[in-house]
C-alpha cells in the first residue's frame, strides 16, 4: 500500500500562530497528509513564521532555509508574521514556493496548493516510525484577529492588520473538532483578545463569546488567553462561577512605571492593573495571574524600571514572560528618543528574569499540599525517571510517575518543587 504523504508544520513564535498551525494542520490530514510538527524530512513543510523581533526575523529565516535544505523536493509553504514584515518576496528568495497571509482564507489556499501536490518523495535518509499526533491535550483555538491598537513598540498590527473577530459559532465549532480528536482543554487564543466583538454588529464583548463557548461545548477545560486590565468586566468574572473555566489570567504588563505605560501608548494606568488584578483575586480565589514585561524601552530610566520591579512583586505574578526591547521599523517606538544600548537592557532582562524565578518559586510552594485537577500530557524521562508530565488548572507543571495518563484529569497532591514544576501524589498516597 502507498505511503500517505508527510507534512512537518512547524511553528515559530506565539499561542496565536500555533493556533494557525493546529487549523492548516487539521486541513492537510482532511486532504490526504499525515502531519507532524517537528523538523524531519518530510514530503512538505509549512513554516508558520514569527516577527516580533529581530531575533524571531533571523530565527524564521534561518527555518527556511532549513527546511528547503533538508528536502529539496518537498513543496515548501510559508505563512506567519515574518513575510508580513519583511515581504513576501524575501520569504521566496529563502526557498519558499508558496507564501500566504494569515486570514482563514489564506489558510485555505495553502492547504489547497499543498492538495495539489499531494504526492510523496523520496527520503534518502528518511525516519521511519515517526509518531503522528492526530491529536493534543491542548487544543489552541483563535478567536480573534488584527488589532486596533497600535501601541508605540509593536509590529503586530502591520503584520496581523485590523481587528476581526470570528462568530462565536465559529469557536465553538472547531473546539467541539478538537474534542473530538481528543483534546480535553480548549486555549481561546487572539492578537487582541479583549477586542473580540466590538467589530460585529451589533457590537459583542468577550463575555459574551465565553458565555458562548460554554453554552455550546463541553470541552472539559477552557482557558482564555492574553488580556488587557480594561477587558476585565464584573460581567466576565461571573463566568468564573463555572469550573470548566481555568483560574488562570494573562494580563499584558509591560510596565509598571506610568511614565513608560504613556509613552508605549498602552491604554491603562498602575492603578487601573492594580484595581484588575484585585478584582481577579476577590472574584476567583487563588487564581493565577502571568504577565509580559518590556526591558529598556526607549526613555526608561532606572526609576522607571525599579517602579516595574516593585509592581511586580507587589501584584504577585505566578510567572513573568519577559523581553528586550527590540527596535522594529514602521513603529513610532523606533523614532523615539533615549534608546538604550544593549548592555543596561541585558541587566535589566537579568533582573527580571531572576525577579520572575523568585515569583514562581513562590507560587509553586504556596501551592503546595493542595489538591488540584492536572491534564496529563506526555511522559518522559528526567534523571532517569519515567514521569508523567502534566498542568494544574493554575497552569503549574506537574511531575509524577504513573500508568497511561495521556489525556486524563485527576486530582493530584501537590508536593515539593521538582524541575520546573511541582512533584505531584495520588490523594490517596497522602492519607
Amino acid at each position: 500500500m502507498a505511503r500517505r504523504p508527510l507534512a512537518a508544520v512547524l511553528t515559530l513564535g506565539c499561542k496565536l500562530n500555533l493556533a494557525d498551525s493546529d487549523q492548516i494542520a487539521r486541513g492537510l490530514r482532511a486532504a490526504g497528509y499525515d502531519v507532524v510538527d517537528r523538523m524531519c524530512e518530510a514530503d512538505a513543510y509549512v513554516v508558520n513564521t514569527c516577527s516580533v523581533t529581530h531575533v524571531a526575523d533571523a530565527k524564521s529565516r534561518r527555518l527556511i532555509r532549513s527546511v528547503r535544505r533538508l528536502t529539496p523536493a518537498a513543496a515548501v509553504a510559508v505563512t506567519g508574521c515574518y513575510p508580513q514584515s519583511a515581504g513576501f518576496e524575501a520569504a521566496e528568495s529563502l526557498g519558499a514556493d508558496l507564501v500566504v497571509g494569515m486570514r482563514d482564507p489564506d489558510k485555505a489556499t495553502l492547504i489547497d496548493y499543498l492538495a495539489s501536490r499531494n504526492r510523496p518523495v523520496e527520503f534518502p535518509l528518511r525516519t521511519q516510525n515517526l509518531e503522528l499526533r492526530p491529536g493534543h491535550a491542548r487544543a489552541l483555538v483563535k478567536a480573534q484577529e488584527g488589532c486596533n491598537d497600535v501601541c508605540a513598540f509593536c509590529i503586530v498590527p502591520r503584520t496581523r492588520g485590523r481587528e476581526a473577530s470570528r462568530s462565536i459559532e465559529m469557536v465553538a465549532a472547531e473546539i467541539n473538532v478538537a474534542v473530538e480528536s481528543g483534546a480535553k482543554e480548549a486555549v481561546v487564543t487572539g492578537t487582541q483578545l479583549g477586542a473580540w466583538g466590538r467589530d460585529l454588529d451589533p457590537p459583542l464583548d468577550p463575555a459574551r463569546l465565553i458565555s458562548g463557548i460554554l453554552e455550546r461545548t463541553e470541552v472539559a477545560r477552557i482557558r482564555f488567553s492574553s488580556l488587557q486590565p480594561q477587558d476585565i468586566t464584573p460581567e466576565m468574572l461571573a463566568l468564573w462561577h463555572d469550573p470548566r473555566l481555568m483560574p488562570h489570567f494573562h494580563l499584558a504588563l509591560q510596565s509598571g512605571s506610568d511614565t513608560t505605560l504613556r509613552a508605549m501608548r498602552r491604554r491603562y494606568s498602575v492603578a487601573q492593573f492594580r484595581e484588575a488584578a484585585a478584582r481577579i483575586r476577590a472574584a476567583v480565589p487563588g487564581a493565577a495571574i502571568t504577565t509580559d514585561v518590556i526591558a529598556g524601552f526607549p526613555g526608561e530610566s532606572d526609576a522607571d524600571f525599579a517602579a516595574t520591579l516593585a509592581f511586580c512583586d507587589e501584584i504577585g505574578f505566578s510567572r513573568l514572560h519577559c523581553f528586550p526591547y527590540s527596535k522594529r521599523s514602521h513603529t513610532s517606538a523606533a523614532l523615539l528618543p533615549g534608546q538604550l544600548s544593549f548592555e543596561p537592557i541585558r541587566e535589566r532582562m537579568q533582573q527580571l528574569l531572576a525577579l520572575g524565578n523568585t515569583l514562581f518559586d513562590r507560587f509553586r510552594a504556596d501551592a503546595e499540599g493542595q489538591v488540584r485537577p492536572v491534564l496529563w500530557e506526555i511522559e518522559r524521562k528526567i534523571a532517569g525517571e519515567s514521569l508523567w508530565t502534566g498542568h494544574t488548572d493554575t497552569y503549574i507543571p506537574v511531575f509524577m510517575p504513573g500508568n497511561a495518563l495521556r489525556n486524563h484529569i485527576t486530582p493530584v497532591y501537590l508536593g515539593a518543587l521538582y524541575d520546573k514544576g511541582v512533584r505531584g501524589y495520588s490523594p490517596e498516597e497522602m492519607l
